[in-house]
Protein backbone atom coordinates (compact mmCIF):
# COMPACT_ATOMS: atom_id res chain seq x y z
CA UNK A 1 0.00 0.00 0.00
CA UNK A 2 1.48 3.36 -0.77
CA UNK A 3 -0.14 6.77 0.32
CA UNK A 4 -0.05 9.62 -1.30
CA UNK A 5 -0.36 13.40 -0.14
CA UNK A 6 -0.87 16.24 -2.61
CA UNK A 7 0.19 19.73 -1.98
CA UNK A 8 0.91 23.28 -3.34
CA UNK A 9 -2.17 23.97 -5.59
CA UNK A 10 -3.74 27.66 -4.89
CA UNK A 11 -5.31 30.33 -7.57
CA UNK A 12 -2.71 31.87 -9.23
CA UNK A 13 -2.62 34.86 -12.31
CA UNK A 14 -1.98 33.73 -15.82
CA UNK A 15 1.65 33.42 -16.46
CA UNK A 16 2.24 32.83 -12.80
CA UNK A 17 4.22 29.31 -11.40
CA UNK A 18 3.27 27.02 -8.92
CA UNK A 19 5.09 23.72 -7.62
CA UNK A 20 3.05 20.83 -6.22
CA UNK A 21 4.03 18.37 -4.07
CA UNK A 22 3.43 14.76 -3.80
CA UNK A 23 4.75 13.33 -0.51
CA UNK A 24 4.78 9.32 -0.24
CA UNK A 25 4.43 6.71 2.40
CA UNK A 26 3.99 3.28 2.93
CA UNK A 27 5.66 1.03 0.63
CA UNK A 28 9.13 2.01 -1.49
CA UNK A 29 8.85 5.04 -3.35
CA UNK A 30 11.47 4.60 -5.46
CA UNK A 31 9.85 0.96 -7.17
CA UNK A 32 7.15 3.11 -8.40
CA UNK A 33 6.86 4.96 -11.74
CA UNK A 34 4.96 8.14 -10.86
CA UNK A 35 2.76 10.27 -12.88
CA UNK A 36 1.09 13.65 -12.55
CA UNK A 37 -2.87 13.81 -13.86
CA UNK A 38 -5.82 16.31 -13.97
CA UNK A 39 -9.55 16.92 -14.05
CA UNK A 40 -11.43 20.39 -15.39
CA UNK A 41 -14.85 20.15 -14.32
CA UNK A 42 -17.02 18.47 -16.52
CA UNK A 43 -13.79 16.48 -18.57
CA UNK A 44 -12.27 13.50 -17.97
CA UNK A 45 -8.79 12.93 -16.32
CA UNK A 46 -5.96 14.00 -18.31
CA UNK A 47 -2.54 12.80 -18.24
CA UNK A 48 -0.16 15.63 -17.34
CA UNK A 49 3.45 14.46 -16.96
CA UNK A 50 5.29 10.79 -15.87
CA UNK A 51 8.80 10.33 -14.03
CA UNK A 52 10.52 6.75 -14.03
CA UNK A 53 12.44 5.29 -10.53
CA UNK A 54 15.04 7.27 -11.21
CA UNK A 55 13.73 10.04 -12.59
CA UNK A 56 16.00 9.89 -14.94
CA UNK A 57 13.05 9.38 -17.91
CA UNK A 58 10.46 11.96 -17.96
CA UNK A 59 7.52 12.21 -20.51
CA UNK A 60 4.87 15.43 -20.71
CA UNK A 61 1.50 15.65 -22.88
CA UNK A 62 2.00 18.11 -25.57
CA UNK A 63 0.00 21.13 -23.79
CA UNK A 64 2.65 21.55 -21.19
CA UNK A 65 5.75 21.04 -22.45
CA UNK A 66 8.23 23.46 -21.73
CA UNK A 67 6.23 25.01 -19.17
CA UNK A 68 5.82 22.35 -16.51
CA UNK A 69 8.58 19.94 -15.16
CA UNK A 70 8.41 17.03 -13.46
CA UNK A 71 10.70 15.48 -10.64
CA UNK A 72 11.38 13.14 -7.64
CA UNK A 73 13.44 12.58 -4.59
CA UNK A 74 14.24 9.09 -3.88
CA UNK A 75 15.96 9.97 -0.62
CA UNK A 76 12.67 12.67 0.71
CA UNK A 77 9.90 10.05 -0.82
CA UNK A 78 8.07 12.96 -2.79
CA UNK A 79 7.56 14.32 -6.31
CA UNK A 80 7.45 17.50 -7.48
CA UNK A 81 5.49 19.51 -10.43
CA UNK A 82 7.10 22.68 -11.30
CA UNK A 83 4.06 24.71 -13.39
CA UNK A 84 5.50 27.77 -15.17
CA UNK A 85 3.74 30.11 -17.67
CA UNK A 86 0.41 29.17 -16.49
CA UNK A 87 -2.83 29.61 -18.54
CA UNK A 88 -6.46 29.76 -17.51
CA UNK A 89 -6.92 26.32 -19.51
CA UNK A 90 -4.23 24.07 -16.79
CA UNK A 91 -7.04 24.87 -14.00
CA UNK A 92 -8.16 22.21 -12.82
CA UNK A 93 -7.71 19.29 -9.92
CA UNK A 94 -3.96 18.34 -9.91
CA UNK A 95 -3.86 14.18 -8.91
CA UNK A 96 -0.24 12.52 -8.33
CA UNK A 97 -0.57 9.00 -9.48
CA UNK A 98 2.29 5.86 -8.47
CA UNK A 99 2.77 2.80 -10.40
CA UNK A 100 4.45 -0.76 -10.36
CA UNK A 101 4.86 0.07 -13.79
CA UNK A 102 8.15 -0.33 -16.60
CA UNK A 103 8.44 3.34 -17.78
CA UNK A 104 6.32 2.58 -21.06
CA UNK A 105 4.79 5.69 -21.90
CA UNK A 106 1.71 4.15 -23.78
CA UNK A 107 0.44 2.40 -21.25
CA UNK A 108 1.35 5.19 -18.30
CA UNK A 109 -0.80 7.74 -20.11
CA UNK A 110 -3.64 5.96 -18.90
CA UNK A 111 -5.23 6.66 -15.58
CA UNK A 112 -6.41 2.68 -14.93
CA UNK A 113 -2.56 1.83 -15.12
CA UNK A 114 -1.71 3.21 -11.83
CA UNK A 115 -2.08 1.70 -8.50
CA UNK A 116 -2.46 4.43 -6.38
CA UNK A 117 -3.86 8.30 -5.99
CA UNK A 118 -3.81 11.01 -3.67
CA UNK A 119 -6.57 13.09 -3.15
CA UNK A 120 -5.98 15.68 -5.25
CA UNK A 121 -5.04 19.53 -5.06
CA UNK A 122 -7.08 22.43 -6.72
CA UNK A 123 -4.80 24.80 -9.13
CA UNK A 124 -7.08 27.64 -10.47
CA UNK A 125 -5.45 30.46 -12.96
CA UNK A 126 -6.99 33.46 -13.47
CA UNK A 127 -7.24 35.47 -16.59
Amino acid sequence: QVQLVESGGGLVQAGGSLRLSCAASGRTFANYVMGWFRQAPGKEREFVAAISWSGGSTYYVDSVKGRFTISRDNAKNTMYLQMNTLKPEDTAVYYCAAARRPFNIAILMLPYEYDYWGQGTQVTVSS
